[in-house]
């Protein structure tokens, strides 16, 4: 089988836009981290506010605006039920270099997405599997990054970093979909390990960090 490089490019925590400050103030405040304004999501309807961790990933906080592309794009539905579910984390985004092997696994093409941010550099990437998370919200979605001299997670992440997510679902549907055997799972994702929860809804349970603080834990 032949195996496109993966790693872990952000996760991502829905709310409601009015709920947006008192979220990312909440969060940085519980990883002594600071948020900044990622600008908006004119395809999808969405804003967002990101923390840079180390390594490059990032944490999004993510609310959908009062627009006819929250309704219409599937991203924005996704955001915009979660939060009205009560919030909380939306799901796990996977990075990869080439997306083409994984449309064509899938059997469908990727969309196109961009973000402005307030510094007016236009942020844009290619992603695929929105679709699948409205349906399974354990399943992470898949982006490859088009815009190379800057990413959304530009400023050194200093110490914090994500260490672990703990998923609600099945290990094997989410292999199946990665596209990697089950034993290649956490290593393709390293140093983030993986653990399971059994709750009734699947989904991105928690994520755990290390912090300047010490070891948290979001839920």
């Amino acid at each position: 089988m032949h195996h496109t490089p993966l790693h872990l490019d952000h996760v991502s925590y829905a709310c409601l836009a009015g709920e947006m400050v008192d979220v990312v103030q909440r969060i940085g405040s519980e990883l002594g981290g600071t948020f900044v304004d990622g600008g908006l999501h004119p395809r999808f309807g969405t804003r967002n506010f990101v923390l840079p961790m180390a390594d490059g990933a990032y944490i999004e906080v993510v609310a959908a605006l009062d627009h006819p592309a929250a309704d219409n794009a599937p991203f924005g539905r996704a955001v915009r039920r979660r939060a009205e579910e009560g919030g909380g984390w939306l799901g796990w985004v996977v990075g990869v270099t080439d997306i083409e092997p994984i449309e064509a696994r899938l059997g469908r093409p990727s969309v196109e997405g961009h973000r402005i941010r307030p510094d007016g550099v236009d942020l844009r990437w290619r992603q695929i599997g929105v679709l699948d998370l409205i349906d399974d919200p354990q399943m992470p979605f898949f982006v490859q990054w088009q815009t190379t001299e800057e990413h959304p997670s530009p400023l050194p992440g200093g110490d914090i970093a994500l260490t672990s997510i703990e998923l609600s679902g099945h290990a094997d549907r989410i292999s199946q979909w990665l596209g990697t055997e089950p034993t290649r799972l956490v290593d393709c994702l390293a140093p983030i390990d993986i653990t399971w929860a059994t709750t009734d809804d699947h989904g991105l349970v928690a994520c755990t960090f290390n912090t300047p603080r010490g070891r948290v834990r979001i839920d």
